[in-house]
């Protein structure tokens, strides 16, 4: 017996130290692919995500589902929205992205399907290949809707973290991170930044309403470009459907307003002479 717990001992004595250096390694590792190394902070990630408004996306390069190369430059010349994600996520990255998909759809109901564009960025660079972006976006039901599903290298994700405001740590359930999706300008500024796993229809969409409504649009005839923002003008939203609708008030309102002000002049006309 003496013998046997001897022998084990001196097991023991030779194998710990490879398994304390193997989780090392692997705690290097995931701290690599993060470019951080210390615990997650609500305050500091929601402060530093805060601070990145104003600031600008650089032109990073990416590779889409299909393999070809996009860069977010060639997305520019009207707002984007950009979401960050892991695909080894099962349940916060989906949920998020599916609801945001249901918001999408509102949007391009009130704005027109062309007045936007949406990417969604997988940031572990290691797990989120192309072939991962393309199984993500086929679960959340995203593959067919317009949406750009993006892959990069970790020195790409690291800047673009950085440009973005987000912060994201490696934890024992993959990564702790805060929930945000970008709403980047046509000229690729940070001008916005909605958060949380579900979030009200007007966070995401009014902001896209106020750049639309700015954006210049040289090539549109006069009158092509003015009935589009009377459109948007217009456009309101009605918290008991959670949807967007084209409010005909105004005019009826001016319509009525604008008879009265015919009506009283006439009048005044008309007696004029006998005063």
């Amino acid at each position: 017996m003496r013998l046997k717990a001897l022998i084990c001992g001196l097991i023991l004595h030779l194998t710990l130290p490879s398994i304390a250096q193997a989780i090392s390694q692997s705690i290097a590792s995931a701290g690599d692919r993060t470019g951080v190394d210390q615990p997650f902070d609500y305050d500091v990630a929601l402060a530093t995500s805060q601070a990145a408004l104003g600031s600008q996306v650089g032109d990073y390069s990416f590779v889409d589902t299909d393999g070809k190369t996009l860069t977010l430059g060639q997305l520019r010349g009207k707002p984007l929205v950009l979401s960050m994600v892991y695909t080894s996520c099962y349940q916060i990255c989906p949920m998020t992205t599916r609801h945001l998909s249901k918001i999408v759809e509102k949007a391009r109901d009130a704005l027109g399907d062309e007045s936007f564009t949406v990417a969604v960025v997988g940031f572990d660079s290691v797990v989120d290949t192309p072939d991962a972006m393309r199984y993500f976006g086929a679960k959340q039901g995203i593959s067919d809707r317009g949406w750009n599903l993006l892959s990069t290298d970790p020195q790409t994700i690291e800047a673009l973290s950085e440009d973005l405001g987000f912060l994201f740590y490696p934890s024992s359930n993959g990564f702790d991170h805060l929930i945000q999706a970008s709403v980047i300008d046509a000229e690729g500024r940070v001008y916005r930044q909605v958060y949380g796993q579900v979030f009200d229809t007007p966070m995401l969409v009014d902001p896209l309403i106020e750049l639309v409504l700015g954006r210049k649009a040289p090539e549109q005839p006069l009158l092509a470009n003015l009935v589009r923002k009377i459109k948007l003008f217009c456009t309101t939203y009605d918290p008991v459907r959670d949807g967007y609708y084209f409010d005909y008030s105004l005019f009826l309102g001016m319509l009525i307003g604008g008879s009265i002000i015919l009506f009283a002049g006439t009048v005044v006309v008309r007696g004029w002479p006998r005063n």
